[in-house]
């Protein structure tokens, strides 16, 4: 049974930073793209960032140049490493895995075959 269990998760304030990470088992997807979204509270579940084999990353506008994703696929695990947080980053953060190379865009959520439960991110302001 393929599990992605998301950690990290917590109150900060404005300004600072916090790191989440994922970690996969039951298969590895170090073939596959890994990513991250977010749902904040009365919205649809958004892309946030993007890791393609381990070789391409791909940010949402939103989040470019303040997240990074990261990937260790010995650990089958993936990151995202968020700094500069704002209010409107506050929102439950899920990981995603694709099961291998596909078509489609990384940003959609049907890409992906597997989901954590999520973590919250709460940024005060």
């Amino acid at each position: 049974q393929v599990q992605l269990v998301e950690s990290g998760g917590g109150l900060v304030q404005t300004g600072d930073s916090l790191r989440l990470s994922c970690a996969a088992s039951g298969r590895t997807f170090s073939t596959g793209t890994m990513g991250w979204f977010r749902q904040a509270p009365g919205k649809q579940r958004e892309w946030v960032a993007a890791n393609w084999s381990g070789r391409s990353t791909y940010y949402a506008d939103s989040v470019e140049g303040r997240f990074t994703i990261s990937r260790d696929n010995a650990k089958n695990s993936v990151y995202l490493q968020m700094n500069s947080l704002k209010p409107e980053d506050t929102a439950v953060y899920y990981c995603a895995a694709a099961a291998g190379l596909r078509s489609g865009s990384v940003t959609d959520t049907r890409y992906y075959d597997y989901w954590g439960q999520g973590t919250q991110v709460t940024v005060s302001a």
